[in-house]
């Protein structure tokens, strides 16, 4: 893509990853962009950089604005890989003096990953930098999500330079929330749910604390995807998603099987949840990634695993998810088991187990039917599902 001027001397310089499809085990159906923002005032400032093997691209975005060796400094708000992989050979062409911007934690990781020769400057919460007619100033996000995490606010102009939050992995021409439409929502959940939902707690903390300094913004501008130009729009759905309170009368169930059993079983429980005015979705772990089924479990109120017992355990494909799922740390949730089983029926166990450690709800006892489900059997799944209906409308 050429460089978008977004507002008078500022510019998305960033690039398209139209191929990637699986980012660190998040799948990108829709690949993703790595975002850089060059201002051009008295001063000529770069904010962030790109993904190793893209340092080339963003050099020619650069090159159709201004020649790269007059940019006066470069800004890391982040140094995961995909935002300061390229660092090095950009500081290099741009010159290796000249001044790296970061946050204290940020000189400490981007130093152990590249050489201490750059020249870290370090920022502290509410430092400034003049380029001439616009004023940058900077708010650490510690955790959000990592721990060098920092956030670049251009006063003049309000825009906020946000790194990793607020972003979606969306590759697209478009270049702004408005002219995307109503779908963006989806991608945004998406990356909300598999790489911020941990620190739900620390987000809504910076809302506060954005609010409380009567911060304005014109656009917001996430290192991945479009940027937004209707911000309310984005920091609500955060709020929303970080009380996670108020979900839907929506059901998940989270299953896999050895012998078309515990499908079975899974569809017959769908049914009686549906039967019973609950939204679920049935979603097999070997048809679904997981960051798909996480995006689902967001804004669901039930969280039902279905798995057969192997080995006296659960299936390798539900230990995967159960460990996903744990790592994020969702709350408010509603949690049952049910599974199939030749001779010993461990998995409904040592599910709930796991369910009652990330303190789900656990209001009805695991279901397990040995070996295939015969109508009786179907019968108790649907009653299984209507007694669950039950609980997420109470």
């Amino acid at each position: 893509m050429k460089p978008v001027e977004i507002a008078k001397g500022v510019y998305d310089v960033g690039v398209i990853d139209w191929n990637i499809r699986d980012f660190h085990g998040y799948s990108t159906h829709l690949g993703t962009s790595y975002n850089a923002f060059l201002i051009v005032d008295e001063k000529i400032a770069l904010i962030d950089t790109v993904k190793k093997g893209f340092a080339e691209q963003l050099l020619r975005n650069i090159s159709t604005i201004i020649d790269p060796g007059k940019i006066d400094m470069v800004i890391s708000n982040h140094t995961e890989m995909d935002h300061s992989g390229s660092l090095p050979y950009i500081m290099d062409k741009i010159g290796i003096q000249k001044p790296l911007y970061c946050s204290k934690m940020g000189e400490k990781n981007l130093s152990r990953h590249f050489s201490s020769d750059l020249n870290y400057q370090v920022l502290k919460e509410g430092d400034e930098i003049s380029l001439g007619s616009k004023t940058l100033t900077f708010i650490e996000t510690r955790m959000l999500h990592w721990p060098d995490s920092m956030f670049t606010y251009l006063k003049e102009d309000k825009i906020l330079f946000s790194s990793d939050a607020f972003g979606q992995h969306y590759a697209g021409h478009e270049e702004f929330d408005d002219v995307v439409g109503n779908k963006i929502m989806f991608h945004a959940q998406k990356y909300y749910a598999n790489i911020l939902l941990l620190y739900a707690p620390l987000i809504l903390k910076l809302v506060e604390k954005i609010t409380k300094a009567g911060l304005e913004f014109n656009i917001i501008c996430p290192d991945h995807g479009v940027l937004w130009r209707n911000p309310g729009r984005i920091i609500e759905a955060y709020a929303k998603w970080s009380k996670q309170e108020d979900c839907a009368d929506k059901a998940v169930i989270v299953y896999d099987t050895m012998w078309d059993s515990t499908h079975q079983m899974a569809l017959a429980v769908a049914d009686g949840l549906h039967e019973n005015g609950i939204d679920v979705r049935p979603m097999k772990l070997r048809d679904w990634d997981r960051s798909d089924i996480m995006t689902e479990v967001l804004d669901a109120k039930a969280v039902i695993i279905g798995s057969p017992t192997l080995n006296n355990g659960i299936f390798p494909t539900i230990a995967d998810f159960i460990t996903y799922m744990k790592g994020l740390k969702p709350k408010n949730k509603i949690g049952a088991a049910f599974g199939s089983f030749g001779w010993s029926g461990e998995s409904v166990k040592i599910i709930e187990q796991n369910l009652g450690e990330m303190n789900f709800d656990l209001p009805v006892s695991g279901l397990k039917i040995p070996f295939v489900p015969d109508n009786n059997g179907l019968e108790k799944c649907r009653e299984f599902g209507s007694q669950l209906a039950k609980a997420i409308k109470g």
